[in-house]
């Protein structure tokens, strides 16, 4: 065996993907040694309890409550243990002292991703996040690499599994929303409480990391608009089906651009996909990231976004490259965030809706409703009508409207769920991917 430069990896947290990084790790080591360029010694694995059970049969000599010390005393320090405190302050010990940081943790670089990475920038060390967006898929390297010498234009992606595997089982099974999140959380692909999924934080977070890297512009995480899936019901589902659509909660990443230069809008929202585009084809628990860049065309990533052992696999890319990093010496690569587009409100949006309105059913509710859409600077493209009953009073319409400036659009749903003639508005989707 050749004779390697041993790297200390100091491990923090042993969940689900921090036991198969540990697990692979050890296994591996030789495999990656030769990838690498030197030893990778996991120097220890810093818990809150070290008599916990772990998802890997790991020595318990590796195990420590002394995070400090272990990150102090190495070279990589790998951060899984999610969450702000106390992973802010551990990676910011370990950037000070000299070593590169991995980590996957969406929630943090979404909050506080200028701090490190400045912090990064100051001692020139680096900080990798490969699994911090998409899981396995490889998304945040061509991002940053293989794109910087060309223009994202947008991305649209399906970056949580979770809301993901419940649209899908809606959509081809017939189910309700509440049926699956239950079945959902006895699979293990939703937690408990799933607010954090449900409500779309989980995939706003990922869309700030990903819009900061496309546009090359900080995205701080309240600048994301934000809705999530638990409106989405089967008459909904039913109704997206019958015009040829499937709907998904997007993250969409985009470039727009205006009479004063080019601006951005990060929004993650449950839209309706055509069933030809490639996003509709993502089925189950599966993430996927759609990029239409200036000179590349459009791009495709598929695969898993979450799972232990999948999820490690990223995160060991990254170890790999930040052990060739301290091989080769000289500073680390920084972000490149120096664009500073502005980012825009979503009413600021050019996009389409499909509206569904219960209204009465009598003679001129069709040219009310048309009126007002018209006041609205808002057109109609397609209008179906479908009668509730032999015997009921009220009607329901399905309307497609033409793309249209985002807030004319809102505003004109809300003079529209005033009307007289309007019982309720069942529901406002917006198309994306025509």
């Amino acid at each position: 065996m050749t004779d390697y430069r041993r790297l200390r990896v100091a491990l923090l947290g042993a969940g689900a993907v921090g036991s198969q990084v540990a697990a692979l790790l050890l296994r591996h080591g030789d495999e990656l040694a030769d990838r690498a360029g030197a030893t990778l010694e996991l120097a220890g694995i810093a818990v809150r309890d070290v008599d916990a059970p772990r998802d890997a049969d790991l020595p318990k000599e590796l195990f420590t409550t002394d995070a400090e010390t272990l990150i102090l005393g190495s070279d990589i320090v790998i951060e899984l243990m999610g969450g702000i405190e106390p992973a802010r302050t551990y990676i910011l010990q370990a950037i000070n002292s000299g070593a590169d940081v991995v980590t996957a943790n969406k929630a943090l670089l979404a909050t506080f991703g200028s701090e490190i990475f400045d912090a990064a920038d100051q001692v020139g060390a680096s900080v990798y996040y490969e699994a911090a967006a998409a899981g396995a898929i490889p998304i945040i390297r061509p991002l940053r690499d293989s794109l910087a010498g060309d223009r994202v234009q947008r991305i649209m992606g399906i970056v949580n599994g979770t809301t993901n595997y419940i649209l899908d089982r809606m959509d081809t099974e017939g189910a309700e929303f509440l049926d699956v999140l239950a079945d959902a959380q006895a699979l293990g692909y939703a937690e408990s409480d799933p607010t954090a999924d449900v409500e779309g934080i989980d995939a706003a977070q990922k869309a700030a990391i990903l819009a900061s890297l496309a546009f090359h512009t900080s995205v701080p995480l309240e600048t994301v608009h934000r809705e999530g899936i638990t409106k989405i019901d089967k008459g909904m589902m039913d109704a997206a089906r019958h015009a040829g659509y499937v709907i998904k909660l997007l993250a969409v990443c985009e470039r727009l651009s205006g009479d004063d230069g080019d601006s951005i809008s990060v929004r993650v929202y449950p839209a309706l996909v055509p069933r030809t585009h490639p996003l509709a084809s993502v089925h189950g628990a599966n993430n996927a990231v759609f990029v239409q860049a200036e000179a590349a065309g459009n791009l495709m990533f598929y695969g898993a976004g979450a799972g232990g052992v999948q999820t490690a696999s990223a995160v060991l890319g990254d170890v790999v490259s930040a052990a060739r990093r301290h091989i080769a010496g000289g500073v680390g690569v920084g972000e490149s965030t120096r664009a500073n587009l502005p980012i825009v409100p979503v009413g600021h949006v050019v996009t389409r809706y499909q509206v569904t309105l219960e209204v009465a059913d009598e003679p001129g509710v069709l040219a009310t409703v048309a009126g007002i859409l018209s006041e609205g600077n808002v057109s109609i493209a397609t209008v179906e009508q479908t009668v509730t009953g032999e015997d009921a009073t009220t009607a329901r319409l399905v309307i497609g409207t033409h793309r249209a400036r985002e807030q004319d659009l809102s505003d004109t749903v809300e003079r529209l769920a005033a009307s007289d003639v309007v019982v309720r508005v069942v529901s406002m989707l917006r198309v994306e991917g025509d």
